[in-house]
């Protein structure tokens, strides 16, 4: 049984917690969702039980140097926007195992092997649950969005700098799915040829891009033959661009939630991970 304490802060009324006896774990009703991205660092504080957005987002540039402890200060920065004291949710655009860095993605080398819980925790002092960036906007569309109640495979997939992309089956988070790394022709990794990033540097039509976007779809078809497929990330602003040039058998939605998801989904990973930097 779940015993419930709540306890009033009067200085802050809006904001309570709930203490759970089973995790022993304070939650904030209100929670601080930051969204790590190649161009742009957001956050956001966010109603853990509803999904939305009860602040505008507070945006800083990545740093160029992309580096652990520059972009560290970022984190930081933002934090102190916020004047936010709880459990802080970051969504991070690479792979990360057990809060741990496993490919640099788009960032500098040196971000491999880093504990990049413990690294913004440390930096911050406020602890940290850090997860791939495409499975915490999936969070955010199969509890809030146009996921929600889905079964079967259902993949998101966030255009940006990259290609991210997370897999939930049955609701259940496969983490770690990252299609937007399989090799393809000459490059190294699809996402350099068909991300939203890469529509930018080459100069490219909505319409060119498209079909660009849709071989890779096509192969994400081909590979793990999903029940739905949810695109989000900044390109979603544009579905009317290019979401009548997308040719596959498998149902493609836009993310209601859109660039907000990841912030979203970011803030209430840290309810459902585990943490991996803890405050001394």
């Amino acid at each position: 049984m779940l015993d419930i304490l709540i306890n009033f802060d009067f200085h802050q009324p809006k904001r309570f917690l709930f203490l759970c006896q089973y995790s022993n774990f304070f939650l904030y009703m209100e929670l601080l969702g930051i969204d790590i991205g190649g161009s742009g660092i957001k956050g956001a504080l966010v109603n853990a039980e509803t999904g939305e957005m009860l602040t505008e987002r507070f945006r800083i540039p990545t740093p160029e140097s992309r580096k652990p402890d520059e972009m560290a200060q970022v984190i930081k920065q933002i934090v102190d926007h916020f004047d936010y004291s709880g459990p802080v949710g970051c969504g991070f655009p690479t792979i990360v195992k057990n809060g741990v860095c496993i490919s640099p993605g788009n960032l500098h080398k040196s971000w491999v092997g880093v504990n990049i819980d413990e690294l913004f925790t440390e930096a911050t002092g406020r602890e940290f649950t850090v997860v791939n960036d495409a499975d915490a906007a999936g969070y955010a569309s199969m509890n809030y969005g146009v996921g929600r109640g889905k079964q079967g495979l259902v993949i998101m997939i966030t255009v940006g700098t990259g290609l991210g992309s997370g897999a939930f089956h049955n609701g259940e988070l496969l983490a770690n799915f990252e299609l937007g790394q399989i090799p393809y022709k000459k490059y190294k990794k699809i996402e350099d040829w068909a991300s939203s990033g890469a529509r930018e540097r080459e100069g490219l039509s909505y319409e060119k891009w498209a079909k660009r976007f849709n071989r890779f779809l096509k192969y994400v078809e081909t590979i793990v033959a999903p029940d739905l497929i949810i695109v989000g990330g900044g390109i979603s602003k544009k579905w009317h661009e290019f979401a009548h040039l997308i040719e596959i058998e498998t149902d493609v939605v836009k993310a209601e939630l859109m660039n907000h998801a990841g912030i979203i989904g970011a803030a209430i990973s840290c309810l459902r991970e585990q943490h991996h930097g803890h405050l001394s």
